[in-house]
């Protein structure tokens, strides 16, 4: 059952309604009239095309994109942590790409994290008016004890959401590093960030259904933050994860193919390299690449930031 829902009064509804009606994610287009007459493939023809136009707006913002990486990058490398801010989808979205650094790249849970206005029942369940409030992420950014080493990420498909704008205002005051990704151009989210990736996707299949390209602009746009600096930290190697936690039967079966195939050695051969690492891959393919002692191949991963190229050139 719903809960109740808070009407704005006269003066802020007037004011919201006027906010809404200038936001392309809030458009709606005549060409859509017809929806409910098509057939099921003219739907999906229809909608797939709409949803081509994605990547190329996301394509548009690669500077800006580029930039958040470095930032993003840097900020690693001192220790600090990356934290995305976000309401309904958008807090989804930040959510996920920050739960699938832990078994993709090897990190500690603490260096990406995702905040959703409501918390964790927010992740399942609509919080009614959870958005609105300007408060409560510069709240939990206080509780997670924000520092200038730190990278603060607002997403919002209208670019106006409350909990995400207090939050980046919060995160700036700090000095930590703020990036803003938005689905309209001249957000108030990017107005508070450092950085502002704004990829305009136009009004959405179902008009204001933001879960749609804009939660597909938004995906690929964190997919990019992540997987791009955790490149530049050296959690790959040769286009190939090599810093992945083996957490269950798939991910060791793909530790023992990942180090037969970079290294050119049998599965016994790499499954034995990795029992000498204690299930490394990225150790496993260091030890068989230079013949070196557990010990010293990981003195000199060390010594090399992790960066596995750098760690072999040193010992061979």
């Amino acid at each position: 059952m719903k809960g109740p829902c808070t009407v704005p009064n006269d003066a802020r509804l007037t004011t919201l309604l006027a906010e809404l009606s200038s936001l392309d994610t809030e458009a709606s287009t005549t060409e859509r009239g017809d929806l409910d007459l098509l057939s099921t493939t003219e739907l999906v023809q229809r909608m797939n095309a709409e949803d081509r136009r994605v990547p190329e707006a996301v394509a548009g913002r690669t500077a800006e994109i580029a930039a958040a990486v470095d930032g993003i990058t840097a900020r690693f490398r001192r220790g600090g942590r990356l934290i995305y801010l976000g309401a309904g989808t958008a807090g989804r979205i930040g959510v996920l790409d920050a739960s699938e650094c832990p078994p993709t790249f090897g990190t500690d849970p603490s260096m990406v994290v995702g905040l959703i206005a409501g918390g964790e029942t927010a992740i399942r369940s609509a919080v009614e008016n959870a958005e609105d409030d300007d408060e409560a992420a510069a709240t939990a950014l206080r509780e997670l004890e924000l520092t200038e080493r730190d990278t603060v990420v607002g997403i919002s498909a209208s670019g106006r959401t409350p909990y995400v704008v207090g939050g980046l205002r919060y995160a700036r005051g700090v000095g930590a590093l703020t990036v803003a990704i938005a689905s309209n151009a001249g957000s108030a989210i990017g107005a508070e960030a450092e950085i502002a990736i704004e990829v305009v996707t136009g009004p959405e299949f179902i008009s204001g259904s933001t879960r749609l390209k804009s939660g597909t602009a938004q995906k690929l746009v964190v997919n990019m933050l992540t997987t791009l600096s955790m490149i530049k930290l050296g959690k790959t190697y040769r286009g190939v994860m090599v810093d992945l936690l083996a957490t269950n039967e798939k991910l060791h079966a793909r530790s023992i193919r990942t180090v037969s195939q970079l290294a050119g050695v049998d599965v016994d051969a790499a499954a034995e390299a990795l029992r000498a690492a204690d299930g490394s891959v990225k150790l496993a393919l260091l030890l068989l690449a230079t013949g070196a002692s557990a010990e010293t191949a990981t003195a000199a991963l060390g010594a090399a930031d992790g960066i596995l190229r750098d760690a072999i050139s040193a010992l061979t």
